[in-house]
């Protein structure tokens, strides 16, 4: 288990009510400990946008974090796409994550493509130029009714051979399967260090606010918006990453 400076103990007392989960000064101070001991594979999604950036990146092109949160996506954006010539742009609606981006930036100035910051919801950011897009546990938070726009928007404005990363957890059609699937992703949180009280805390707050979907309504929605080629390239228990290509 990864050792982060400050630990996430937002759920660890009882709370009454539990308010609606929100990515406020709180969650951005412990982000990097929550996400790394909530999501399994967190860091090896990472790796790959990574990889996927240094494969389709294109010259003279922009690359997209959308919902950047602290940008680890950006510096793996960037770290992939190396010495080319683009301009990679995070973005979030959050004001509290991007300040802790901001920093986290500072201390990761090591040359590279450049990382904009931008706080806006992103429904309403232009897209323009792009050649990768990363939406990482992202549209699991957009209003269901939104999402194909957003998708459309996205495919609309990426040059030909561009990708899009989505990342996302799911859910099954089959009540047994989506239990099984629930029960195992409670284990590797408790394993982590999570206990009881902080899961179902953390369960609650997140009802309404993160509503995940199967894997074959991103399939079937990504090709309506355009995209020619789906592919799941990551998956550890209900929490998966499609490769989509223009």
């Amino acid at each position: 288990m990864t050792q982060h400076k400050h630990k996430d103990k937002i759920y660890a007392e009882p709370r009454s009510p539990v308010a609606p989960f929100r990515f406020d000064e709180r969650v951005a101070a412990v982000f990097p400990d929550m996400i790394a001991r909530s999501v399994p594979g967190y860091a090896a999604i990472i790796e790959g946008i990574a990889v996927i950036a240094a494969e389709y990146a294109l010259p003279h092109s922009r690359c997209y974090d959308l919902g950047c949160s602290l940008g680890a996506a950006a510096l793996a954006l960037r770290a992939g796409v190396g010495e080319r010539d683009c301009e990679i742009i995070a973005v979030d609606n959050s004001a509290a994550m991007l300040a802790k981006a901001a920093r986290l930036m500072k201390q990761n100035q090591h040359g590279g493509a450049p990382v904009t910051l931008v706080e806006s919801d992103i429904m309403d950011v232009a897209l323009s130029e792009a050649s990768v897009v990363v939406l990482n546990f992202t549209l699991q938070f957009i209003p269901r009714e939104f999402r194909p726009d957003l998708l459309r928007r996205i495919a609309g404005n990426m040059l030909p051979g561009g990708a899009l990363v989505l990342s996302e957890k799911i859910r099954f059609d089959v009540p047994g399967e989506n239990a099984t699937f629930t029960q195992l992703h409670h284990a590797f949180k408790r394993a982590q260090g999570y206990s009881d009280l902080e899961i179902s805390q953390k369960r609650q707050a997140l009802e309404d606010v993160l509503v995940p979907e199967t894997l074959d309504a991103h399939v079937e929605r990504l090709k309506a918006a355009g995209f020619s080629q789906v592919h799941l390239w990551f998956q550890q228990l209900n929490f998966v990453s499609l490769l989509a290509l223009r």
